[in-house]
């Protein structure tokens, strides 16, 4: 996802020279061929993201377009004050683009974990938030937030997952992606899930189980109308996501199907609220907290 993210940004600057890339004292081996492009569009601000919120502000109102890249944690919860105040307050044309979603950054501990940032950015006016699940889903994204005005955070994971679209498929702003149909349940992913929600209806299925599988890569704003017509009938909902049971795309499912007074079941499968005491793979942490492919699969089968 990283190096698909970065890849659109050069197709879209080279076609629009008001494109910026701030980065937080990170990019190597990642952004030596946009900094070799566009020199004098590429600023390393160094480890001080609010002043390079404040700087992309800026930008933002002297007509540029600035994207803001760094580590999850330190691209959001360290500066989400100038978030708020600098950016989202005055609807400001920044993308703010976060790395390592969830435990990508597991073997570095608890500092570099992301399980908070959906919750935290989700509640601020004016932003779209995006949590794509491979590659495809990051360019069409990207392409599409970079049509539209206004702050959107792109919550991207480093390691892990596959791509798990055909290039061909369309991924729109809010709307929910349908990977087939099914009657015995629905698996709504985003993130690393996407490929491992593929993997598990395919193995659900070889056992006489037929889920509906939806990426749901927006999570503001979501098409309510476009998501109550796929679970309107459905009596058995599981949300997977590597973010906090608390404020993530479990939660935002909640909201919309209690507002439309729905009468089924919805499990959400998330990490728990608690900090991981331990360092380790992102593989490991997931074991530890229940959430690799395995695990998920006992559970639905025990839930069904």
């Amino acid at each position: 996802m990283r190096n698909a993210f970065v890849e659109t940004l050069i197709k879209l600057a080279e076609k629009d020279k008001d494109i910026y890339l701030l980065t937080g004292d990170l990019g190597f081996s990642v952004f030596e061929t946009f900094a070799k492009k566009f020199p004098n569009r590429f600023f390393n601000c160094g480890i001080a993201e609010q002043n390079m919120m404040g700087v992309a502000a800026g930008l933002a109102l002297s007509g540029k377009k600035p994207y803001v890249y760094s580590i999850i944690p330190f691209v959001t919860i360290r500066c989400l004050e100038q978030i708020k105040d600098d950016i989202a307050y005055q609807n400001l044309n920044v993308k703010v683009v976060g790395v390592g979603g969830g435990y990508s950054y597991g073997y570095l501990g608890a500092t570099h974990h992301a399980t908070e940032d959906i919750a935290m950015i989700r509640v601020l006016p004016n932003f779209r938030v995006f949590a794509p699940g491979d590659s495809v889903e990051t360019k069409n994204l990207m392409m599409e937030a970079y049509k539209k005005k206004g702050p959107a955070y792109f919550r991207l994971t480093n390691v892990g997952g596959k791509v798990t679209h055909h290039n061909k498929d369309k991924i729109k702003i809010g709307e929910p992606f349908v990977f087939n149909k099914g009657k015995d349940g629905t698996l709504i992913v985003n993130g690393i899930f996407l490929s491992i929600g593929k993997d598990l209806i395919g193995e659900l299925k070889k056992m006489g189980y037929n889920f509906k599988l939806i990426s749901l890569p927006t999570l503001k704003p979501i098409n309510e109308e476009s998501l109550w017509k796929e679970l309107k009938n459905q009596k058995l909902v599981f949300s997977l996501e590597e973010h906090s049971l608390i404020g993530g795309m479990g939660t935002a499912l909640a909201e919309i199907l209690s507002d439309k007074e729905w009468k089924g079941t919805l499990k959400r499968v998330a990490s728990p609220d608690k900090f991981f005491p331990k360092v380790g793979k992102a593989e490991y942490i997931r074991e530890k907290y229940h959430l690799t492919k395995e695990q998920i699969k006992k559970y639905i089968l025990k839930t069904i």
